[in-house]
């Protein structure tokens, strides 16, 4: 394939970095680590850009609006062909948020996940230890309560802070 005839798969990703969450929207797609993929498929004349997508999760009731946000992007800059494939194994996690994501999160006003979701030492070494405490996003203090389980959104949940008493969303881990 003639390289030439299309942009690099280095420019595409630059341009996923700029696909917002709609949820979330200081978050990019590329900060919570669901594209898996850019290639390019086909000919030089007939190239068509395949973006590898795993969704947060199965009933996301975002993942047809970010995939839409993904096509109109990659449109926008030229891409007259543009395929999303959908990977779901392995299933997202939010191991895969970036730091700059998670740092986005505590900066919007959101506690990123606490720990990470898989931790391959751990596993048939019996039960978990207890979770970290969720520290608050505006005060850092980790004397935070669970205020219930959904927050905003299904994947996050709701906490006071004790000190400075506002409340926050958490994003669950998972």
């Amino acid at each position: 394939m003639n390289s030439a005839a299309h942009p690099s798969t280095d420019a595409v990703w630059a341009w996923l970095a700029q696909v917002e969450d709609p949820e979330i929207p200081v978050l990019s797609v590329l900060d919570l680590g669901i594209v898996r993929g850019v290639r390019w498929s086909g000919d030089a004349d007939d190239a068509e850009c395949v973006v590898t997508i795993t969704p947060t999760y199965s009933g996301c009731p975002a993942t047809e609006v970010i995939a839409q946000s993904i096509r109109d992007t990659l449109k926008a800059q030229g891409l007259a062909r543009v395929r999303l494939e959908t990977q779901i194994s392995p299933a997202w996690t939010t191991d895969w948020l970036t730091e700059d994501g998670r740092r986005k999160l505590r900066d919007y006003g959101i506690a990123p996940p606490t720990e990470q979701a898989i931790v391959i030492s751990a596993i048939g070494r019996g039960p978990r230890p207890a979770p970290k405490p969720v520290a608050c996003p505006r005060c850092n203090s980790e004397h935070t309560e669970q205020t219930s389980q959904f927050g905003s959104t299904p994947c996050k949940a709701l906490y006071r802070c004790l000190d400075c008493l506002e409340p926050f969303d958490s994003f669950k881990c998972h």
